[in-house]
């Protein structure tokens, strides 16, 4: 048996705030109190520390297999551990695309060997393989995922028949990605007209737009509502689709869910001048007003969840034109610390980034005993200074394979200085611990 004391933290869970010492035996919480006095294998004196449960990134695109030279579980996940997220649930579109059980199977056994983070990987669902979705296990798989825009390979479902099949056949939660593909070509068709083949990535929030967001995420939650499926909707981009969500019933009540993702909270159009490609998202950053109503739904609960949509690619690729950048950004690293710094300015609360990060997901997902700092769950936790020396985000001091980061330049004052996965310490004051202790997520269902 290994123990582990931590003393003298500010503990961040369930809309509180308090201090109190945490103690550990193996990978579980087994006592938490105002002060506990064990001799433990290890001891961390947390004084001046907020301590949050470890963040649940419920969307990343961790590249492997088939697009490893952008990045690998490996790799992608050491740099969520250092951003605090002990937990990711990761995307099919990889290559080959993840829509047999056969090739789910095996993304979990490359995670087995090489994640430093806990996993779980989504099931893919295409137009013709609702027998392989059905065949899902929904005790160690997150959910299924649905492409309504388009994707790599053969993922866009735009099949209706298809869709109400899936939407009527499985009671395991569905992700969307909610763009409506026809829109889409029509206004790529109009930018071409006016600009050819030098299309200014300023375009981008035109070409794909609030109104083919708003299309297909309304569809889809009128199909939900009409078979009782269990849907969840990723990164919401417009304000007009923050109408669509309620706020009036609890999270656990709650048949149709939502997501925003870190960029949407943070840039807007104006960026594109100056950070260009590089925010360059599907779905689109969008106007300065977008981002301000979604904000309103985050805060009032329209909006359940906050995640990345982490998706690296190389700075050789992001360097073409518009239209043959790729669309995507690395983001785990830096998703906690921008909410903290949200927080410091005032635009969220400290209980509210928990429940955003850690808590929801874990809640809509039915994780099993994750997400939460409780006896008896998993010690999963972000040490984070919310007072920091000021430090900057440069290309040396990011983990990703792919070698930058959206956020180059910024200056941050708040910093992840410890992360326990598993009640293993695996960072310690910024240092990574080079050991493995990622574990297969599981799910109360």
């Amino acid at each position: 048996m290994s123990t582990l004391l931590i003393k003298n933290g500010t503990i961040v869970n369930e809309g509180t705030i308090f201090k109190a010492d945490i103690f550990i035996e193996n990978e579980i919480i087994s006592k938490i109190a105002s002060e506990i006095n064990i001799v433990a294998d290890k001891m961390i004196d947390a004084s001046g520390l907020h301590i949050f449960p470890g963040v649940i990134d419920d969307q990343v695109h961790f590249r492997e297999p088939g697009l490893t030279h952008k990045g690998c579980i490996a790799s992608e996940s050491k740099a969520a551990i250092a951003g605090g997220v002990t937990s990711f649930i990761e995307q099919p579109n990889t290559v080959p695309n993840a829509v047999t059980q056969e090739i789910l199977e095996e993304k979990y056994q490359i995670a087995a060997k090489t994640s430093y983070a806990n996993y779980s990987f989504m099931m893919g669902g295409t137009n013709d393989n609702l027998e392989e979705v059905l065949k899902t296990n929904p005790r160690n798989v997150a959910g299924i995922k649905l492409f309504l825009g388009s994707s790599t390979g053969n993922m866009l479902v735009d099949n209706e028949e298809t869709l109400e099949k899936i939407f009527s056949s499985t009671k395991m939660l569905i992700a969307v990605h909610c763009e409506d593909e026809q829109t889409i070509r029509e206004n790529l068709e109009k930018a071409k007209e006016q600009y050819g083949d030098d299309i200014p990535v300023t375009q981008h929030p035109v070409i794909r737009s609030a109104a083919a967001c708003y299309k297909s995420s309304s569809k889809a939650i009128e199909l939900a509502k009409k078979t009782g499926a269990r849907l969840h909707v990723f990164h919401i981009s417009t304000g007009l689709e923050t109408e669509l969500f309620q706020n009036d019933i609890p999270l656990e009540e709650k048949l149709i869910t939502a997501e925003v993702c870190v960029h949407h909270l943070y840039f807007s159009d104006a960026d594109y001048t100056t950070k260009g490609n590089f925010i360059k998202w599907n779905p689109a950053v969008k106007a300065a007003t977008d981002r301000e109503k979604i904000w309103e739904a985050l805060l009032d609960d329209r909006i359940d969840v906050i995640a990345t949509d982490h998706a690296p690619h190389t700075l050789e690729e992001k360097s073409q034109k518009y239209l043959q950048a790729p669309s995507g950004g690395p983001l785990v690293q830096h998703s906690l610390i921008t909410m903290l710094e949200f927080a410091k300015n005032g635009k969220i609360s400290l209980e509210k980034v928990a429940q955003k990060m850690m808590h929801n997901p874990a809640i809509l997902f039915k994780i099993e005993k994750r997400g939460f700092i409780k006896e008896g769950f998993f010690a999963d936790l972000a040490l984070v200074d919310l007072n920091s020396d000021a430090w900057t985000v440069t290309k040396e001091n990011v983990l990703y394979q792919c070698g930058w980061s959206p956020f180059e330049g910024k200056e941050f004052t708040t910093k992840v200085q410890t992360t326990v996965l598993n009640g293993k310490v695996v960072m310690e004051n910024g240092v990574l611990n080079e050991e493995r202790f990622g574990q297969r997520l599981l799910f109360n269902r």
